[in-house]
């Protein structure tokens, strides 16, 4: 089974280091995450520094179900260090729900294709996981796009409003 956010590895890719969540990234990712344009799909509204501290203190501390487990990382740029964004993954049983999350100003340059390659490998090398999901508003044509990037396909499932987005690991 995974381990929990505070002991997540690290992911390297290409540009990226994944690093597992910390109460200390709140501050600079509230600045990450501050254009309201990120809301668009998925509603609300930028979390000020101490909310989104107190929402890593919730993440860090793992999922009160012992049968979920949350890994949480945020997205730092090699090149200079910066903090860009979020992967996560909720892993039930043998399913790992993804889902991304990158700063405006880093839009459009490949970085969540590539966070998202990266977290789908590393689930794929857990044993458990056997199914990586991705829920994804149907307008959200840039996150459609990281799915597809990822391996995931659309299935003819809407939850909540969102499409299910599929990729077998193994069967």
């Amino acid at each position: 089974m995974p381990e929990p956010s505070t002991s997540a590895p690290i992911i390297h890719t290409a540009r990226l280091d994944a690093l597992p969540l910390r109460i200390e990234h709140a501050e600079e990712m509230a600045q990450v995450l501050a254009d309201p344009a990120l809301h668009a799909f998925i509603g609300g509204r930028p979390a000020t520094p101490d909310a989104l501290r107190s929402r890593y203190e919730r993440l860090v501390a793992g999922s009160p179900d012992p049968a979920v487990t949350w890994w949480n990382w945020v997205l730092r740029r090699r090149e200079d260090g910066c903090l860009v964004g979020t992967v996560q993954a909720t892993v039930t049983g043998d399913v790992a729900e993804i889902a991304w999350v990158l700063g405006t100003p880093w839009q459009g340059r490949g970085f969540a294709v590539e966070a998202a390659r990266g977290l789908v490998d590393r689930l794929g090398r857990q044993p458990r996981i056997r199914v990586v999901v991705a829920h994804i508003h149907p307008g959200h044509r840039a996150s459609a796009a990281v799915a597809g990037a990822a391996g995931l396909t659309p299935t003819d499932r809407c939850e909540d409003g969102e499409v299910r987005w599929e990729l077998a690991l193994r069967p």
